[in-house]
């Protein structure tokens, strides 16, 4: 059974994550076109898949849900490193390779910004993105985060130096979802 919704878009819902869906984390975690972008050098079994959601989802550090289409899980999203002086956050989100190209990343973000800038007062955003990661990029330039920086070869990806895009959007330069 699905956890209880947390916010609710046009074709997404977002929702904690409960211990049901760690065969779907597993299986997400270990997928190859998830894992590189999210720079994942190691495989996790099922231990270490409810160790991550023992440390890190289930705290309160920071928010981190699934976005759900018609119940069932396609991808997560996730703030972090909030800084409740500066008024900031980090982003983080993924959606599973077969339903990737149907605004489920978009709209699911779009929700959490909502939450982070409303309820949170949030004053930025930022999120990195792989300098090879189109889809990832596009999902934020949607939302109206500009490009802030590059971080020159910044990150070790599967044996190849990669550059970092630093993206942001200000709470007054968000326009909702």
């Amino acid at each position: 059974m699905p956890g209880p919704m947390f916010a609710a878009g046009n074709s997404v819902t977002l929702r904690p994550i409960e211990e049901a869906d760690l065969e779907f984390l597993a299986a997400a975690r270990n997928d190859p076109a998830i894992r590189r972008p999210l720079t994942v050098n190691r495989p996790s079994n099922g231990e270490q898949t409810r160790g991550f959601f023992e440390d890190a989802i289930s705290t309160d550090d920071g928010v981190n849900l699934l976005i759900a289409v018609d119940e069932e899980p396609v991808g997560m999203v996730s703030l972090f490193d909030e800084d409740d002086i500066a008024g900031t956050a980090t982003l983080a989100y993924w959606v599973v390779p077969d339903e990737q190209g149907n605004g489920y990343c978009t709209e699911g973000l779009g929700l959490l910004c909502e939450h982070a800038f409303g309820d949170r007062r949030l004053n930025k955003l930022r999120a990195d993105v792989l300098a090879t990661n189109d889809g990832s990029r596009r999902v934020l330039e949607k939302l109206g985060f500009a490009e802030e920086g590059l971080l020159r070869e910044e990150k070790f990806v599967y044996g190849d130096y990669v550059d970092v895009h630093r993206f942001g959007l200000l709470a007054d330069d968000w326009e909702g979802v």
